[in-house]
């Protein structure tokens, strides 16, 4: 009884220790909703036949697995040689065993509820210590991340799970890029059991270091300059070093250090830098008086109380990831770029393939899964899924159907849904670009009155091509207020985009268009480029392009979105997005700033009570029911999302909306997911499901949840919350209707709109202003 106790004591203690990613698949929301309890599987639509990206990982066994908390004493800080202290206890553990950092999981127990051994570190003795946490059923939530470990424990050995195939690069000498080719592995826990989720992934590595950059940002540029040009370069980048193949984010530069300064190795020793790589790597740093550059890493959860030092990396030896915005322009690097990178579904079905085969094949793998009683299967997944029908748009008089999910053709000579006449705006230019701005302000003028638009003449204006130009002749003209402004920029320059928008979303508020001259070189395609620039600009003064039946009356959708801000480290924004008419057509915007990295949101109560003021002015009475869509959400953040913001919203409608009984259904959104799904057609070969596929089985877990395919890439929603209670068919169809509400592109978009919105907003805010907007821009969509 006593060790059973003490085992319960220990098992309570860590818990919440389940690895980061893993932590969402022990919450289970679906026990709370009575109404898909039995089932959340949807029955409208046409049944396709797919195959998934998934295949199974099946236990041969019933035995239990075992992990134990392992005590080093003296504590041992470096991981390395943590690990390399039990490899020295084979004849205790075993050779099959996968050690975390902190706990130990074996396949067979010790023996003893603690266990304690010696091993030595340079010939001082070391007291390991483990102590029995828990018995583990193999498909316990718990073991998913040793599985994980276990397919990325040895990358000879295994085929690289979100690392990259250094077999299969392609170097592009032209624009000195390399190409990787890679997969991502993870191991999940579905409705089918265990699966084995692979993608390929490809990386595009510059063959231009971080030293190259900095040197050359030294010739063009003089003075205090130097280090804050060199600092907006690199901090927020990504960097590859290719002596242990690892990605780093920059976060900072320590400029008062170099390769010959020194750091205390964990066995106390002092070493330099460049010392460390020559011994360490074997890799020689050539030049010594280069900065070093700071990255704080990713800490293991389980980890999290050990002190945590930056890792310092010396830019000779870090190559730089990305592109940059002078390779973005060239089109012809972008298209070269992109016929490396694109795969259609038979090319990446065949490389799939490829790995489990690899797989199978490799005895070292094979050994290594039956030691851990799995086997893998050589099958993808198959599944059934349902294509909903088409949703029918609505613009102006006119209706019809979204063939291919793309109507941007139908829609050109339609009048809009609801236009705003332009009466009072302005066109500002820079020397020598008067010509554009007339024949764009022609073209304008050419395809409005087909959309219904009265677009009176702009008055045009020139300035020099500064922040404080453009503003200043902006104020000369700002009487009467103009309804919109539109400047006509030479070049894509960050800070002159940033600084106009500041100024007129914050201090001036006025909606406005910036529009790149180059975009106006092509003569042929000068109409549907101001044809776009008009949707653009109607949408900013309020004015609607199109709608769609959603099918449920006197609901509010609400967007909620995270971006976190690149230039003030501290800073963190979320966007808030919330219809505020019956026919998606007018919507509130209202965003919160907060710390660094914070991704759940504090501030939803005063958001919330804003749109429904707002909600309230339209129709004289709050609405029945309020459908969140939340996108943004970290992995293992779900039950602190259901414990913060959904707790918030509930307790706010109890309070305030007493006796109005409004109901609420919370999704979250995941955009950033491997899977992926073929289409079974013998005839054609292997295809990508159509738009509007849902897939609520097998590749789903036990909570509430679907998959859509709206888009190549396919989005994964969870029901945490719903009081509304929607059936599943209810809530696929709203859910795909919504993806054709986004005005920004006439086409179903991999989001709901509402959820992209908040994306745009909240990108906009992190990367530009810095700050919220005024409040008085909150009912359009300046943000487009």
């Amino acid at each position: 009884r006593l060790q059973e106790s003490r085992l319960q004591e220990s098992w309570l203690r860590e818990r919440t220790d389940v690895g980061r990613n893993f932590r969402d698949f022990v919450v289970n929301t679906r026990q709370k909703l009575g109404h898909v309890r039995e089932s959340t599987k949807g029955i409208q639509g046409r049944p396709v036949e797919l195959f998934s990206n998934h295949v199974q990982l099946r236990s041969c066994s019933q035995r239990n697995l075992y992990k134990y908390n392992v005590i080093y004493t003296p504590g041992i800080e470096d991981g390395r040689k943590r690990e390399a202290l039990l490899s020295e206890l084979e004849k205790l553990l075993g050779k099959c065993h996968i050690y975390d950092g902190n706990y130990l999981l074996l396949p067979h127990p010790l023996g003893e509820m603690k266990k304690e051994a010696v091993s030595k570190v340079n010939d001082k003795p070391v007291k390991i210590t483990f102590e029995l946490s828990r018995e583990l059923q193999t498909t316990s939530p718990d073991c998913l991340r040793y599985y994980n470990i276990l397919f990325r424990k040895s990358s000879n050995t295994w085929l690289y799970a979100q690392s990259w195939d250094l077999d299969t690069h392609t170097s592009n000498l032209i624009y000195r890029l390399e190409i990787w080719c890679g997969y991502v592995t993870s191991v999940l826990p579905y409705e089918t059991g265990l699966t084995l989720c692979a993608d390929v992934i490809h990386k595009v590595l510059r063959m231009e270091t971080a030293y190259d950059l900095i040197s050359r940002i030294h010739e063009k540029a003089e003075g205090k300059d130097v280090k804050e040009k060199i600092f907006k370069k690199l901090v927020g980048s990504s960097v590859l070093t290719k002596y242990n193949n690892k990605t780093y984010r920059v976060d900072d530069i320590a400029w008062k250090m170099s390769p010959r300064s020194k750091f205390i190795k964990s066995d106390g020793s002092e070493i330099s830098f460049v010392d460390y790589y020559r011994e360490r790597y074997g890799t020689v740093v050539t030049t010594f008086n280069q900065p070093l550059l700071i990255t704080k890493g990713k800490w293991k959860k389980s980890l999290q109380d050990t002190l945590h030092q930056p890792i310092m990396l010396v830019p000779e030896l870090c190559h730089l990831t990305g592109l940059t915005d002078d390779m973005r322009k060239d089109y012809g690097m972008m298209r070269d770029l992109s016929n490396h990178m694109r795969m259609n579904p038979k090319e990446r079905q065949y490389k799939l393939l490829q790995l489990i085969d690899d797989l199978r094949r490799n005895k070292t793998v094979q050994k290594e899964l039956q030691d851990w009683n799995l086997e893998l299967k050589t099958k993808f997944l198959a599944l059934s899924g349902r294509t909903l029908r088409e949703v029918r748009i609505h613009q102006g008089r006119r209706m019809f159907d979204n063939h291919n999910a793309d109507w941007s053709k139908i829609t050109r000579d339609v009048p809009l849904l609801r236009a705003i006449s332009l009466d009072h705006w302005l066109i500002i230019y820079t020397k020598g670009d008067y010509g554009s701005a007339l024949t764009l302000h022609q073209n304008l003028q050419q395809v409005t009155p087909k959309m219904g638009i009265t677009l009176r003449n702009a008055k045009l204006l020139e300035a020099d091509n500064t922040v404080e130009s453009f503003i200043s002749t902006l104020e000369k003209h700002a009487s009467p207020k103009p309804q919109m402004v539109l400047f006509l920029l030479p070049t894509d320059n960050k800070e002159i985009y940033d600084g106009i928008k500041r100024h007129l979303c914050i201090y001036c508020p006025i909606p406005s268009q910036c529009v790149l001259r180059r975009t106006l070189g092509k003569p042929r395609t000068l109409l549907t480029i101001a044809t776009k620039i008009a949707q653009q600009m109607n949408c900013k003064l309020g004015g609607a392009l199109w709608t769609v039946d959603i099918g449920l009356q006197n609901a509010m959708f609400v967007g909620i979105d995270c971006f976190h801000d690149i230039v003030h480290q501290q800073k963190s924004v979320a966007g808030f997005v919330a219809s505020i008419d019956s026919d998606l057509t007018q919507w509130f915007s209202q965003c919160i700033v907060q710390q660094s990295g914070q991704e759940l949101v504090k501030g939803l109560t005063t958001c919330l009570h804003n749109a429904l003021k707002f909600w309230y002015e339209q129709h004289s009475s709050l609405p029945y029911s309020i459908i969140v869509y939340r996108d943004g959400v970290g992995d293992g953040q779900l039950q602190a999302l259901i414990d913060q913001e959904l707790k918030q919203m509930e307790s706010y409608l109890e309070d305030v909306c007493r006796g109005q009984n409004v109901r609420l259904t919370f999704i979250v959104v995941k955009k950033r997911i491997n899977t992926r799904f073929f289409l079974k057609k013998p005839e054609n070969g292997t295809l990508n499901p159509p738009p509007g596929t849902v897939i609520d089985l097998e590749v789903t877990r036990t909570e509430c949840q679907f998959v859509k395919e709206g888009t190549v890439s396919p989005t994964h929603y969870n029901v945490i919350h719903d009081t509304l209670y929607l059936s599943p068919d209810a809530v696929q169809s709203l859910t795909y209707k919504l993806c054709h509400m986004y005005y920004n592109f006439s086409g179903v978009i991999r989001v709901p709109a509402p959820c992209h919105y908040a994306h745009k907003l909240a990108y906009l805010v992190g990367q530009s202003l810095h700050q919220e907007p005024h409040e008085s821009l909150s009912k359009h969509l300046f943000y487009l």
